[in-house]
């Protein structure tokens, strides 16, 4: 009995790990890029409501439970001023690969440091508003453990700081 549980233990503690570790540095937790994103009818992709890995300022005029609604970006002055701003925060960011940058539209991929996840991250310059439309979306599993609102909280702190 004890044999067994040292070898559960051992398991648990180091080889689990080590195995999601080199499942990461292999790409394999890096998941897909969708192939929807952009706009679609003047707004961001919609989440899905059965999972808890995206946040959008569009989800409270689409399908969504209160996890996935998150306020855009406010901003005085010059709109296009204010998204190349956002951009330059986004492009120093660790982790960020910028991959579309228009005078309106931003998208950019996150990936983490060690198990190399990839979350797909967007924003709508909304000029008629006077507002930033952002999106975080995990591409794998249901949950996010907050990550995609933390950081676009972060993205938010920074925009409000300069």
């Amino acid at each position: 009995m004890t044999k067994t549980l040292g070898i559960v233990v051992l398991f648990v503690i180091l080889v689990l790990p080590l195995g999601l570790l080199a499942a990461g540095q292999l790409g394999l937790l890096s998941g897909k890029r969708p192939t929807d994103l952009g706009l679609h009818g003047g707004m961001l992709k919609p989440p899905i409501v059965t999972s808890s890995n995206v946040v959008s300022s569009y989800a409270g005029s689409q399908p969504h439970t209160d996890y996935h609604v998150i306020t855009p970006i406010t901003y005085t002055g010059d709109g296009k001023t204010a998204f190349r701003r956002l951009a330059d925060i986004i492009g120093k960011m660790d982790g960020a690969t910028v991959v579309t940058s228009e005078p309106d539209y931003l998208y950019a991929q996150f990936q983490t440091r060690l198990l190399k996840f990839v979350d797909d991250v967007e924003f709508v310059l909304d000029e008629p508003a006077g507002v930033i439309q952002m999106r975080s979306a995990s591409r794998l599993g249901i949950k996010d453990l907050g990550a995609n609102r933390q950081r676009l909280e972060a993205i938010r702190t920074r925009f409000n700081e300069q």
